[in-house]
C-alpha cells in the first residue's frame, strides 16, 4: 500500500463531496449546463497549467490520438458524474447523492475487478466484498429517507 495514493484517495472523497454541495449550488443559479461547462473549463484550465509546469511543454498529450478510442471513456464518465451531481443534488441532497454515488462506484468497481474490463487485473467478488457492496447499497437506499 502507497501511503500517497491512500491520502489522494482520502482527498479525491473529500473534494467529490465538497464538489457534490458546490455544484448543486452553482447548477441551480445558472443553469446544469452551464455549470458543468463553466467548471470543465475551470478544469481544463488548471490540468492544462499543471500538464506544462510538471512536464515543460505539452508531455505526452499528443499521444492520445494514437491511444485506442475506448480509452477516452474517462472524458465521458466525467461529465456524466458532474452532470449527474450538478443535477441530483438540489433534488435529494447531498447525502443520498454521495451515497448513491459511492455505492454506483463499488458496484461497477467489483464487475469491473471481477471480469478484468479495461485491462485491469481480475479480482473476484469474496463473501465479504460483496457484503460490503451490499451494506452499502442499503445504506445509499436508506440515505434517501429524510
Amino acid at each position: 500500500m502507497t501511503p500517497l495514493a491512500v491520502a489522494l484517495a482520502v482527498l479525491a472523497g473529500l473534494a467529490g463531496s465538497v464538489q457534490v454541495a458546490v455544484m448543486g449550488r452553482f447548477g441551480g443559479r445558472i443553469g446544469v449546463f452551464e455549470a458543468l461547462s463553466f467548471s470543465t473549463a475551470v478544469q481544463l484550465g488548471f490540468s492544462f497549467l499543471i500538464l506544462v509546469a510538471a512536464r515543460g511543454g505539452l508531455g505526452g498529450l499528443t499521444s492520445a490520438f494514437k491511444t485506442p478510442a475506448w480509452m477516452w471513456i474517462g472524458g465521458l464518465m466525467g461529465f456524466t458524474v458532474v452532470t449527474a451531481i450538478t443535477f441530483a443534488q438540489p433534488r435529494i441532497g447531498a447525502t443520498a447523492v454521495i451515497g448513491i454515488l459511492i455505492a454506483g462506484q463499488l458496484v461497477m468497481g467489483a464487475v469491473i475487478d471481477r471480469f478484468g474490463l479495461f485491462g485491469v487485473d481480475q479480482i473476484g467478488i469474496s463473501p465479504a466484498r460483496a457484503a460490503g457492496i451490499l451494506l452499502l447499497g442499503i445504506g445509499a437506499a436508506l440515505s434517501l429517507v429524510r
